[in-house]
């Protein structure tokens, strides 16, 4: 193989790599005792299971606080009450118990700003670069207290594929305001407005209903191509934060790592 026609296949599995990160993860959990007889599996459910009913309410709470912190106000968050919106609206005085998602920021105002409209949108991800993917690369090492293992397991799926999740919501939504802010430079009467949802299917089902034309759908697929580019890029800052805790650097979590 010439050198050039080597380098461009290092590129490429180089690209590949880093596409496939989230599942070649995912596969090295599998390799692990954690995902090892029916009682493993059981343990990794029921923490999957916890997890989600944990994560949603602070997911949804993390779109609040991210708008607040970046300077919007927020006048109503619905939370379904299965996950706790009623507890939630006696603490939080824009919480109303009820929704027909599990969740959703309904009144909000980012003040025209977009930098607030993306911050509230991809603000509960952090929990995927803190803990999420941290968690899930944890699973693939040694770990010291080894019957843990199934159950870290399964609280870090939720957290860890989150983006992926939200492929078709939250990150079709902030793809979407990237993407109508470059339309808004070509077309400054535009109305970004148009292409932006939280809700992907809902969206393309109101745009097929209203005459959408070539120019509607082709906005709609950069802007989930937009959005699947942020969700792998959110993961990989996940796997970069994750190699604090990897065993040769000082900290807590070297201290708790040995061999199994």
């Amino acid at each position: 193989m010439s050198v050039p026609a080597a380098a461009r296949a290092e590129r490429i599995a180089a690209r590949a790599r880093f596409a496939l990160l989230p599942y070649r993860d995912y596969v090295a959990a599998l390799d692990t005792p954690a995902a090892r007889g029916i009682a493993q599996w059981v343990f990794v459910a029921l923490a999957f299971v916890a997890a989600w009913f944990v994560y949603v309410p602070v997911h949804e709470l993390l779109h609040a606080f991210g708008c607040l912190a970046a300077g919007g106000s927020v006048t109503r968050l619905e939370i379904a009450p299965q996950y706790g919106g009623a507890m939630l609206a006696r603490v939080f005085p824009f919480v109303a118990s009820g929704s027909s998602y599990a969740g959703q920021l309904t009144g909000f105002d980012t003040h025209g700003s977009d930098t607030v409209y993306l911050v509230t949108v991809l603000a509960p991800y952090l929990l995927t670069v803190v803990f999420g993917v941290p968690m899930l690369q944890r699973v693939a090492r040694p770990m010291r207290d080894a019957p843990l293992r199934p159950w870290v397991f399964g609280a870090s799926l939720p957290l860890a594929y989150a983006p992926f999740i939200s492929l078709f919501g939250d990150y079709y939504e902030a793809g979407s305001i990237l993407v109508t802010r470059g339309v808004l430079l070509i077309d400054s009467s535009a109305a970004p407005a148009r292409w932006r949802s939280d809700d992907l299917v809902a969206l393309a089902a109101k745009l097929a209903g209203n005459g959408a034309t070539a120019a509607d759908w082709s906005i709609v697929a950069l802007s989930f191509v937009a959005g699947a580019i942020l969700a792998l890029l959110t993961y990989h800052c996940g796997a970069a934060f994750a190699q604090w805790f990897k065993p040769g650097r000082k900290g807590p979590a070297s201290i708790s790592e040995k061999p199994e």
